[in-house]
């Protein structure tokens, strides 16, 4: 019994109850929900929105696509002699994943089209901190490292980005890395409509309660990415999906709760752990004080990536396109896709 609207919100009328979208339509409430996720957080970082690539969206992903194998099609025609230099700002899972990806498609389909081009793209991942993955442990985060050497990734760490131009990265020392294309993993932020809702913002995201209840409201929640909630030592919580999951069940329970006049209780996020795949049976996995790596791990990254597919015949064809992909080394095709 639910009812799908799709639709931009415009405005918040929290005295009347009413959700205002961009088309006109006014939608009554009981109980908001505010799930809409994250965007690019640049930090106010010049030439971030300009000159780099996000990867919040799909077309963001085929923009990525689009534009390296473009400049790599330009590579294989004859006499041409230029490098091409892919540089991944954020030393985060998401950044080590992006440049690990970049380093087998080199590595492999590209290699195997046209050597001589493939030979001359040079991937980088830059991070501000001391090491990849700081979430991580120091051991893993070692073997991140090395892992993503062997690959050919040019590793950056203790170097912070000062300005991102089209072709390259100026950082806070004034070195200027080459980077025809950057890609920023550098960070999120919850969505800007936020703020066009008239909602309480706190460290880039929505103001909110150990209840999920938005600061103020009663009857306004905010859950996922967006939803500014603390851990118990002032952190506030990953923008990941195990939290959105767990958050989403908690809020469904607290209206309950409510319907019942039973009281509220505080949101506890239980870590069960993080995984990041860094290439062909490389990945990390801590759980609990437990540190696995290398093939292990990249199989149980694969199987519970496989577990929360939804649907039997999703979950076959997947399983076929990665077996297909790990035998002949082949990433599917290789089109470009954009306006351009």
């Amino acid at each position: 019994d639910v009812q799908f609207r799709m639709g931009v919100p415009q405005s918040l009328d929290t005295l009347h109850n009413q959700l205002t979208l961009e088309d006109g339509a006014v939608i009554d409430y009981d109980h908001l929900v505010i799930a809409l996720g994250s965007t690019t957080a640049d930090f106010g970082i010049p030439g971030v929105m300009q000159n780099a690539l996000g990867m919040k969206s799909v077309s963001e992903a085929l923009t990525i696509r689009s534009e390296v194998m473009r400049a790599y099609e330009e590579m294989c025609v004859p006499g041409n002699s230029k490098t091409y230099d892919i540089s991944i700002v954020g030393g985060g899972p998401t950044g080590v994943e992006m440049a690990g990806a970049f380093a087998e498609l080199v590595r492999g389909p590209l290699n195997s089209d046209y050597s001589d081009a493939a030979k001359r793209i040079k991937v980088s991942i830059i991070e501000a901190g001391p090491r990849l993955v700081p979430s991580f442990s120091e051991s893993l985060s070692r073997k991140t490292q090395q892992d993503l050497e062997k690959l050919g990734v040019k590793v950056l760490t203790n170097t912070a980005v000062k300005e991102v131009l089209a072709d390259s990265i100026v950082t806070t020392t004034g070195d200027a890395i080459v980077a025809n294309t950057t890609v920023w993993a550098a960070g999120v932020k919850g969505v800007s409509a936020m703020e066009t809702l008239g909602l309480p913002v706190a460290r880039g995201r929505i103001d909110t309660r150990l209840t999920l209840q938005v600061n103020g409201y009663d009857n306004v929640w905010a859950i996922g990415d967006i939803a500014g909630v603390v851990s118990s030592d002032n952190y506030l919580l990953p923008m990941v999906a195990p939290v959105a999951m767990q958050q989403g069940r908690f809020v469904a329970q607290q209206i309950d709760s409510l319907l019942s006049q039973k009281p509220l209780g505080d949101f506890v996020y239980r870590d069960k752990g993080s995984m990041a795949t860094i290439g062909r049976h490389k990945a990390i996995v801590e759980v609990k004080g437990i540190k696995i790596s290398g093939a292990i791990a990249w199989l149980a990254w694969l199987w519970l990536h496989l577990f929360y597919i939804l649907g039997g015949r999703n979950k076959i064809g997947t399983m076929a396109d990665w077996t297909w992909n790990y035998l002949t080394f082949d990433r599917g095709n290789r089109h470009i896709m954009d306006s351009m």
